[in-house]
C-alpha cells in the first residue's frame, strides 16, 4: 500500500514547483450577480491564476451565504481545482466532540479538502476529531489580522506569555502524542513581527491580511523558520483592479511574497 503523502510535502512540493507562497482566497460575493455565473466565474479565476498558487482557501461562509446551491457551487468547484495544489477550507470550526467530528467528516472525507483552519479557543479537544487522518492538515487560530485580536489572542497572561502562546502550546502538544494531522497557525500579518513569530513554534503558517486589509510584508523579514508559510490573498486578487487580469494580479502578488521569504 502506498504511503499518503503528508500535508506538508505535498505543500512543500508545490511551492517548490512554482516558487511561489501565494495562496489565493475564493470569497464570491453574489450581491449584484446571478448567483449560477458565481461558479463559471470562481472557474476562470482558478484557471489562471493556477501557474501562481501555492494554494488556494475557498471560505465556506460566501457560498453558505447562497444558500443550497452556494453549497453545491463548492462541491463543484473543488474537483476543478488541479490536485497538486493543496485546498485549505476556511471554516474556522470550534465545537464539542461529537459535533466537531462530523464537521471533520464533512471536509476530509466529503469534501475531501486537504487542510481547514480551526477556532481553538474550546480547548484542545476540539482539535481531536481532526488529527488522525493521513494527508490532512489543520491551521489553528492564533493571532489574527483583525484588531478585535487585541481582546482576546493578544492578551497577556499571568506568567507573562500571551494567549496566542496556548494555541502554540497545542501543536507541540499534537506533536508530542503523535497526530497523524499536521497542525499550523494562522497569523494575521496586520498584527504579525518578529517577535511574536519568535513566541510561536516553528510550524506551517497561513498568513492572511496582505493587500486590502493593510498587511505589510516587512513583518515576515529576519524569521528562520522553516515549516512551509502560505501568505493569502483574497480581494486583492479577486476585486481590486478590475484593469488587470486574474493571472496578472496572481502574478504581481507571487513575485512580491518570493522577494519577501527569498523563495
Amino acid at each position: 500500500m502506498l504511503e499518503t503523502m503528508k500535508y506538508t510535502e505535498k505543500l512543500a512540493a508545490r511551492i517548490s514547483a512554482t516558487h511561489s507562497a501565494l495562496c489565493i482566497g475564493l470569497d464570491p460575493r453574489p450581491e449584484g450577480e446571478n448567483a449560477k455565473d458565481i461558479g463559471t466565474w470562481l472557474r476562470k479565476v482558478v484557471l489562471e491564476t493556477s501557474p501562481y498558487a501555492a494554494a488556494y482557501k475557498p471560505n465556506i461562509a460566501y457560498f453558505e451565504a447562497m444558500g443550497p446551491q452556494g453549497v453545491q457551487m463548492l462541491v463543484d468547484l473543488l474537483p476543478e481545482i488541479p490536485t497538486d495544489i493543496p485546498v485549505i477550507l476556511d471554516v474556522k470550526r470550534g465545537d464539542i466532540g461529537e459535533t466537531q467530528k462530523y464537521y471533520a467528516k464533512a471536509y476530509f472525507e466529503q469534501m475531501q479538502v486537504d487542510a481547514v483552519t480551526l477556532n481553538p479557543f474550546m480547548g484542545y479537544d476540539i482539535l481531536a476529531p481532526f488529527l488522525n487522518t493521513p494527508g490532512k492538515g489543520l491551521y489553528l487560530l492564533a493571532v489574527t489580522s483583525n484588531g478585535g485580536a487585541a481582546d482576546i489572542e493578544r492578551q497577556r497572561l499571568q506568567d507573562g506569555r500571551k494567549v496566542y502562546q496556548l494555541v502554540g502550546d497545542m501543536v507541540e502538544r499534537a506533536r508530542r502524542e503523535g497526530a497523524v494531522s499536521e497542525v499550523g497557525l494562522v497569523v494575521g500579518l496586520t498584527n504579525a513581527d518578529e517577535r511574536l513569530f519568535s513566541e510561536l513554534p516553528d510550524a506551517p503558517l497561513l498568513i492572511p491580511g496582505l493587500g486590502a486589509q493593510g498587511g505589510e510584508l516587512g513583518a515576515l523579514s529576519g524569521t528562520t523558520r522553516t515549516a512551509p508559510a502560505l501568505i493569502n490573498v483574497s480581494r486583492g486578487i479577486l476585486y481590486k483592479n478590475p484593469e488587470m487580469s486574474y493571472a496578472d494580479k496572481a502574478k504581481m502578488y507571487a513575485d512580491q511574497i518570493r522577494q519577501a521569504l527569498a523563495l
